[in-house]
Parts: structure tokens; C-alpha cells; sequence
């Protein structure tokens, strides 16, 4: 699975990484999340979905690769 966040729509709202701090880091001036990584660890997935479900500007994006 591959994640990426949409920096256009993102808002700061920082559910994202509540859900998944793994994931997701904030930037230290705007709040806006990014993706540590694109691609997504063995174990982190439903983290990710949520994390996806929990973005009230619908920023986050998944491309699964199975």
C-alpha cells in the first residue's frame, strides 16, 4: 500500500497522524501533515484507513499494491 497526502487540500487538522503517528508527520509551522514514507509498513494499513476515513478535507490518498 502506498499513501500520499494532497498538500493543496490539507488543512492542519492533524487526525491523520493521531490515527497513524507512524505515518505521518506534521510540519512544525503550518500543522500540515505529510507521509514519512509512501510506502506504507506491513502491519500499519488499518491505521492508514483510518487515518484516511478521519481527514475532514478528504486529503489523503491509498493505492493499494497487492
Amino acid at each position: 500500500m502506498k499513501v500520499k497526502v494532497d498538500q493543496a487540500r490539507c488543512q492542519g487538522h492533524t487526525l491523520c497522524a493521531m490515527n497513524a503517528p507512524e505515518i505521518f508527520e506534521l510540519d512544525d509551522v503550518d500543522g500540515h501533515a505529510s507521509a514519512v514514507s509512501e510506502d506504507v509498513p506491513a502491519g500499519h494499513e488499518s491505521h492508514v484507513i483510518n487515518a484516511v476515513r478521519s481527514c475532514p478535507e478528504q486529503a489523503i490518498f491509498v493505492e493499494d499494491r497487492s
